[in-house]
Formats: C-alpha cells, structure tokens, sequence
C-alpha cells in the first residue's frame, strides 16, 4: 500500500543541519553574496542574450534536449524557471568578476612561474636495495639490460609492470623535491641516478620534458586559482550573522 509523506520546508532545513551540510551551505551563501556584492560594485551587467545563452549550455550539460526534459528536471530539484535564470545569471557575472579581477594578472603569473607548469614523461622502478639500484642504474647504461626489463623484473604492481613504470604526464608538484630537481634538469631521453626517499631507492628514466604553455585550459586553471584565493580571502574577512529564528524565513530568502 503506497503511503502519502509531505515535506516541508522546515523538514528540509532540519535535515540539512542533521546531514552536517550547514556550514557548507553557509560558506556557499557567503560566496554568492560576496561575489554579487563585488560585481555590482564593478559595475558589471548581464545581458538577455548572455543568459540566454548560458541556460541554453547548462541545459546542454545536464542533457536535457526538449522542454519536457527541463520541466522534468526542475521539478526533481525543486526549482522554476526563473531560478534556473538566476544559477545563469550567477555563472556569467561570476565568469565577468574573474576577468575583471585577473584577467591582466594571468599572464605575468604564468611567465613567472612557468617551470611550475612544465610536464615531464617518466618511467619509474621503486626498489628497497641502494647497492641494486646503482648495479641497474650501470647495467642500463652500459647496455647490458634496458629499463623495460628491469620495470618487469622488479615492479610487484602488474598494471605498472605491464606499461614499464610508465608514470604518464607528471608536473612539479606531483613529485616530491628531490625527484623533480632532479627529472626537469634532465636532458632526455635520460636516464637519472638513483635517488633515495622515504619511500624506497627510485630509479628513473625520462623521455621527455613538456615546455608550458598558456593555453584556455591552463589559462582556466590560473584564473580559478586567483578566484578561489581572492574569495577565501574574502569569507575570512567578513562577519556572519545567522539567523534561525524562523525556519521557513530563511528557505524562502
């Protein structure tokens, strides 16, 4: 037998706080404010075509190809159409309050700290034995074995023994210090010295060094980094009052 279950916008607050969602939910309020605060005081505007367009991509992602999809869908999140207006209108002045902050900062940012973004393609064999390492790191170098055979000799993993320690496109920050000094001042193809860590005696060959270069992507990647930056500066700096006074105010705000 089906039973009828009402939900209110009381249950839906109280189960929020239940979930520990709170202060997640707080710090999101918080952006959004801080971000339609600093826009407004850019002057920045959105015109109809802009959001026009933007629905017309989130509805694009989200798959939702006829206006039945979309009716369906807002319903399933509780949502009109004019607050699927306004998650628009929130993405574009956003996308504008980025490039109106950073958008001279991004390049100087990149030219200054591009050894960052360089990639290197490595091989990598992790062994326990310092005095084995060298003998391999010799034998390689002098031709009497290659890496490809020393990866499927001494790596445990199959998966990685079966690619020869290939470790894929790996950056700065992926390796510790003292491999990547060591990898991006290679002269690949090149084999390097052991070097020894934490985690055992690493022995690495190296194909090839990637060169950075600001493309969209990377371009994307900094400006998030600046924005991420500015507004956690931004939440830190302000004072939060909240208000549970009334359960149902606050949804409906």
């Amino acid at each position: 037998m089906s039973q009828s279950i009402t939900i209110t916008a009381e249950d839906i607050l109280n189960q929020v706080k239940l979930s520990l969602k709170t202060s997640e939910l707080t710090e999101g309020i918080i952006t959004r404010k801080i971000i339609m605060d600093a826009a407004q005081e850019a002057g920045i505007k959105v015109e109809t075509e802009e959001l026009q367009k933007a629905a017309d991509t989130m509805r694009f992602v989200k798959k939702l190809h006829s206006a039945q999809e979309t009716f369906a869908w807002l319903e399933k999140h509780c949502l009109s159409v004019d607050d699927l207006e306004e998650v628009a209108y929130i993405s574009i002045v956003s996308q504008k309050l980025v490039a109106h902050l950073f958008a001279d900062k991004v390049e100087p940012y990149f030219y200054e700290n591009q050894l960052n973004y360089a990639g290197v393609v490595m091989y990598e064999v992790v062994l326990d034995d310092e005095d084995l390492a060298m003998e391999l790191f010799y034998a390689i170098q002098e031709g009497e074995t290659s890496f490809y055979d020393v990866a499927h000799q001494y790596i445990e993993d199959i998966e990685l023994r079966r690619q020869g320690g290939y470790r894929g496109v790996l950056s700065r920050k992926d390796l510790k210090p003292e491999i990547s000094a060591a990898v991006f001042a290679a002269q690949p193809p090149q084999m390097i010295k052991p070097i020894v860590t934490s985690k055992g005696v690493h022995l690495i060959f190296v194909e090839e060094i990637i060169p950075a270069e600001l493309d969209n992507k990377l371009r994307s990647q900094i400006f998030a980094q600046f924005f991420d930056e500015w507004v956690k500066k931004q939440v830190e700096s302000v004072e939060v009052v909240t208000s549970l006074e009334s359960n149902s105010k606050l949804l409906a705000a």
